[in-house]
């Protein structure tokens, strides 16, 4: 009797622990679409869409890290030809809610069309570029500071 007590107390503690956590973080990585060849992904990092963009090389930062103290970083992604036109729709790579100031800037370049000196006159120079077959990847880190991450840190 004793046993089978803790037996499903212990399912009981696996099945509560398994649903909190898969609602506490939800991928809402899409893509917003603003024209026919304007638009832009908002992507989680190491979301299954972050996989399939092959952006998982984006310096990003976690803010819910406990040595951060809420700092962190989010990424843009713009991935380019060989011949530096944006080939395709960019990628922000947002922990939280997306900024505004990149989002308006992102939805400005229009695949196919706009260069890589386009989004430098933007955003400046590259952080890091990843190396493709087919062309290049131009990576921008974009620091970022939560609050609510920050446990304090023995600070007061």
């Amino acid at each position: 009797m004793n046993t089978s007590i803790r037996l499903i107390a212990a399912f009981a503690l696996l099945t509560v622990t398994f649903s909190v956590s898969a609602t506490s973080w939800q991928d809402n990585s899409h893509y917003v679409a603003l024209g026919p060849r304007t638009g832009y992904y908002i992507v989680r990092p190491g979301s299954s869409l972050s996989d399939q963009l092959g952006i998982d090389a984006a310096p990003t930062v976690d803010t819910a890290d406990p040595f951060n103290h809420g700092y962190g970083a989010d990424a843009l992604a713009f991935r380019f030809s060989r011949a530096s036109i944006l080939s395709a729709p960019p990628a922000y790579i947002v922990q939280a809610i997306p900024n505004q100031f990149y989002t308006q800037r992102l939805g400005s370049f229009i695949r196919g069309q706009s260069r890589l000196s386009d989004v430098e006159g933007f955003f400046g120079q590259p952080q890091s570029i990843e190396r493709r077959p087919d062309g290049f990847i131009a990576y921008y880190s974009i620091q970022v500071y939560n609050s609510f991450e920050n446990l304090g840190g023995g600070r007061k």
